[in-house]
């Protein structure tokens, strides 16, 4: 039977969340900085004479790039010339003169490619007298696809594949991404050169760095075919690689092709990053609902990284610690938590990172009254999934035991959608049009 507490706790949860969400608007965070003002583009700290472009091609990839040339072609109405876009399949967004390309996230596919090329093509054909905008949100490494010789697609993919199941961070995976690539690695710079490129980008990434947030396609690369090559070694999978990749780090790493560009290079002359949304956002937005709903909001760090089981279990601890001692804040409480997980699969289930947060804490918090774990993604996916996350409570582990399913086994197996798909508690907003990393909730108690 499920209590009023929880029940209020559940619609707390999705409220204080859905504000997170609000405030990681794609839209919104182009429109607050970017603008118009005569002939004078305005964007952030930078100025654009408008008078001096003979045209505006707009490109770019994420799962919040739609939405974000959309927020573009409002801004700029009937000066933006062309342009092209790749986003996820299902994250569109409707648009006037931009085309609009579909292809897969997380792993790459000959859409991708496809689109990647033609946007590698209009970047190219740019002269001194163009400016090249380029949308980049969570998911552009994937949908920017396009790989150096002689790497193929299929090889890309299960390079890809090899690094998301050993647990490699984002980091580390953009590091090798960007160096069996074409366009990543501030590449797409360099492709745009002579003409002026603005890189408006919607962060996933910890510490917003900008030579890894999409892989960097705008920004200077200070990764190396030699840290790559490290990432292959750190996670012992050197043996494993296909030939064409390791074939290809090896030269770059002997010298016989050219590194990213990096600092200082010409390309750059010209091109500006701008960061206009983050995980940041979306978690102060959360603490200032959460207040308004009558909790303590305590954000514990935007900076989350690590093994997705270990962080709930970090999480639990501090929640519990509420309950035992009133540290760091007395119930009613919420702590909040933004950034990205990993899990190293174990099993062959269905799942991902904020279901898999979600499970461990139903088996750490199990018994516990009053506390409620909330995880997910602000894509509104969760791995190869349509849900974004899970929430749980201290009852969860109990009542699925008494439907007959097993936590403890589907946590082990990695399956944590089926698990929640009978047991109750998925997430489902659909696709967000935004893609700021996950925000976590731990609440404990209600307000009166």
């Amino acid at each position: 039977m499920i209590n009023q507490i929880e029940k209020r706790q559940r619609r707390d949860a999705e409220a204080i969340f859905r504000a997170s969400l609000a405030a990681a608007d794609p839209a919104r965070a182009i429109e607050a900085r970017l603008r118009v003002d005569g002939d004078t583009l305005r964007a952030g700290p930078y100025q654009y004479d408008l008078r001096a472009f003979r045209s505006i091609q707009v490109v770019g990839a994420g799962k919040a790039s739609a939405v974000m040339a959309r927020a573009v072609e409002k801004v700029l109405g009937r000066r933006v010339t062309g342009g092209l876009i790749n986003t996820k399949y299902g994250h569109l967004a409707k648009l006037r003169k931009v085309g609009l390309h579909e292809a897969s996230h997380p792993v790459p596919d000959e859409a991708g490619i496809a689109g990647t090329r033609r946007i590698a093509e209009i970047a190219a054909s740019a002269g001194a007298e163009d400016l090249v905008i380029a949308l980049i949100s969570g998911g552009a490494s994937a949908l920017l696809p396009l790989p150096a010789e002689p790497v193929t697609l299929a090889e890309k993919q299960e390079t890809t594949k090899l690094l998301l199941a050993c647990g490699a961070t984002i980091h580390e995976i953009n590091s090798v991404r960007k160096h069996i690539s074409a366009i990543k690695g501030g590449q797409l710079a360099r492709l745009a050169a002579p003409a002026a490129v603005l890189a408006l980008l919607l962060s996933d990434v910890i510490g917003d760095p900008l030579d890894v947030i999409g892989s960097g396609p705008a920004a200077p690369d200070d990764s190396t075919f030699e840290q790559a090559w490290g990432v292959f070694e750190k996670y012992g999978i050197t043996g494993r690689l296909p030939r064409s990749v390791r074939e290809r780090i090896e030269a770059g790493r002997r010298g016989d092709i050219p590194e990213t560009p990096k600092s200082g290079d010409e390309c750059f002359r010209r091109t500006r990053n701008l960061i206009v949304g983050s995980n940041r956002q979306a978690v102060e937005a959360a603490a200032r609902r959460a207040k308004e709903l009558g909790y303590r909001p305590v954000v514990l760090s935007t900076l989350i990284e690590g093994e997705t089981r270990e962080i709930a279990a970090m999480h639990c601890a501090i929640l519990r610690e509420t309950l035992l001692s009133g540290r760091p804040a007395k119930p009613p409480v919420c702590l909040i938590s933004g950034g990205e997980t990993t899990v190293t699969l174990k099993g062959d289930g269905k799942g991902g990172r904020n279901m898999e947060f979600a499970l461990a804490a139903a088996l750490a918090l199990e018994g516990v009254r009053d506390v409620l774990a909330f995880s997910a993604g602000t894509d509104g996916t969760d791995g190869p999934t349509d849900a974004a996350g899970a929430w749980v409570s201290g009852q969860t582990a109990e009542r699925a035991r008494g439907a007959g399913l097993d936590p403890q086994a589907a946590l082990a197996n990695n399956d944590s959608y089926p698990f929640f798909k009978q047991a109750g508690g998925l997430v489902m907003t659909g696709p967000t049009g935004t893609n700021v990393m996950d925000v976590r909730l731990m609440l404990a108690g209600a307000p009166k």
